[in-house]
């Protein structure tokens, strides 16, 4: 994620918390984290984790609803949860990061990389059949055009998992 000392991070769909957790080793007294979720009990256990860590706050918001939040965070990160959402709520993630975001911020995204299912190996789609619906209609879609159509550019890829996972970074035009 490239993070620096004074960063101040927003975490969509923060779940417990354990990104935060790793993002935060990175920040000093001037960087911050806000992290948000819906899941009660998500958010209960990111709370006490964080309960005496003053550069964290932890809020129950909808990602997909419209924030208040404008030209305030350096980064934001979502995690295995845009390939949940229904194609028209990924957009308004996406001009809720885009609005979030300092000029010349990054939207970083780790979630599935763009492939063809029915090309992949038996093991992979397997898996994938446990997996949600929404998640095959993703990953036929072309991330970073979607992305670029919504004003960010300056990507920065780095794929796991034989490629079919990637840590997507999208700039927010300066």
């Amino acid at each position: 994620m490239q993070i620096h000392p004074a960063d101040g991070i927003l975490d969509f769909g923060c779940g417990t918390g354990r990104n935060i957790s790793l993002m935060n080793k990175y920040l000093f007294e001037e960087g911050r984290v806000l992290g948000l979720d819906i899941g009660s009990e998500m958010l209960e256990q990111a709370q006490r984790r964080f309960a005496n860590h003053p550069r964290v706050a932890i809020e129950k918001r909808r990602i997909e609803e419209p924030l208040p939040y404008q030209d305030e965070f350096n980064k934001v990160f979502i995690s295995f949860v845009l390939h949940g959402l229904i194609q028209e709520d990924r957009l308004k993630v996406i001009a809720n990061a885009y609005r979030a975001l300092k000029p010349g911020g990054e939207f970083l995204i780790l979630d599935y990389n763009e492939f063809d299912l029915k090309r992949s190996p038996w093991a992979v789609r397997i898996a994938f059949n446990l997996e949600c619906p929404l998640a095959t209609d993703f990953i036929g879609r072309d991330l970073q055009a979607i992305l670029r159509e919504q004003g960010f550019d300056g990507f920065r890829v780095k794929t796991y998992y034989l490629g079919y996972v990637r840590l997507l970074a999208a700039r927010k035009a300066a």
